[in-house]
């Protein structure tokens, strides 16, 4: 039997994604949306509804950590519509495509802007769709969406503010990995009212680059290094190294997208350069792994905090 409540807002998450949705659940009126997936011998999947979605508003959470993840955004998408909704907004706490987010060589693959454009080919709800992406890695993604749909880059600023003055108060330099981050960190380290840092590399190889120096004084100073993602950590690692050979008193590493790839997070660890590793609850990697160096915080507030504000119609 289909499942029929009135709630302003209907979440409904991705099967890898439950963890985020319940806890937004916990801090909010929303409803939950209610699916039934099941997987055949051959590995196609089934998926029903069983929350009624006609007339309604409808949230719908979900990384694409994966191309198979990604579908399942759209088979859902589309079959909230088909069934319909009124309106329909997509959360997408981490969006995987980032590393190919344009061509620098001939031939290459553009895969950010190709799935960009198939989660636009959804169909339109009679009040529109909306895409909401956390923490982007370049400025320039939003743009690659089309007509059908309206994105939103939802910041996660006010988390990542607080995680840092847990840290260390506001005695610290915060840090970027190398000049590339070095806008946004200038720009968190200004609202922050601290002082900002960042390395300057020389590229040896291909795989290979050579610190050459430190934009700001961090002798004797607590250090935090803030990025977007931690992935394989190197980047973090070969910055921290700088500023640790630079005098830095303490080091810490506040991002927001933990993905941990490649057991990365050993890797960090087994340095000794890092206080503590605080990352949000975005990638759905983190809600598996337990360290004494890596803390977590969520997100589910933030998202809370925003359907009112950029999610209604």
């Amino acid at each position: 039997m289909l499942i029929m409540k009135s709630s302003p807002y209907l979440l409904f998450s991705t099967e890898r994604y439950c963890y985020l949705k319940n806890k937004i659940l916990s801090v909010s009126d929303v409803e939950e949306g209610i699916t039934e997936v099941k997987k055949f011998p051959d590995g196609e999947r089934y998926m029903r509804l069983l929350s009624d979605v006609s007339e309604r508003h409808v949230l719908l959470l979900g990384g694409t950590v994966s191309d198979a993840d990604t579908m399942e955004i759209y088979d859902l998408a589309s079959g909230i519509v088909k069934y319909g909704a009124i309106s329909l907004t997509i959360i997408i706490p981490y969006f995987g495509y980032s590393t190919m987010e344009r061509a620098v060589m001939h031939g290459e693959i553009v895969t950010a802007k190709n799935r960009a454009t198939l989660l636009s080919s959804i169909p339109r709800t009679s009040l529109g769709n909306k895409i909401v992406c956390i923490d982007l890695h370049t400025e320039g993604i939003p743009h690659y969406f089309e007509s059908n749909i309206r994105p939103i880059h939802l910041y996660s600023k006010e988390v990542i503010i607080k995680a840092c003055y847990e840290l260390y108060g506001k005695d610290f330099v915060l840090a970027s990995t190398d000049s590339g981050r070095a806008k946004w960190v200038e720009s968190l380290a200004n609202d922050m009212q601290v002082n900002g840092a960042f390395v300057f590399k020389r590229r040896i190889s291909e795989h290979q680059t050579e610190v050459t120096g430190i934009s700001a004084d961090v002798k004797n100073k607590n250090v935090i290094i803030y990025d977007d993602m931690i992935r394989t950590g190197s980047s973090i690692i070969n910055a921290a190294e700088a500023y640790s050979k630079a005098g830095a008193k303490r080091i810490s590493i506040v991002a927001t997208h933990g993905l941990f790839v490649q057991d990365s997070l050993s890797k960090l660890a087994s340095t000794q350069l890092f206080e503590k590793i605080i990352c949000t609850d975005t990638h759905s990697n983190v809600q598996h792994i337990v360290h004494p160096l890596l803390e977590v915080k969520t997100v589910a507030r933030l998202i809370k905090d925003n359907i009112e504000k950029h999610f209604r119609y």
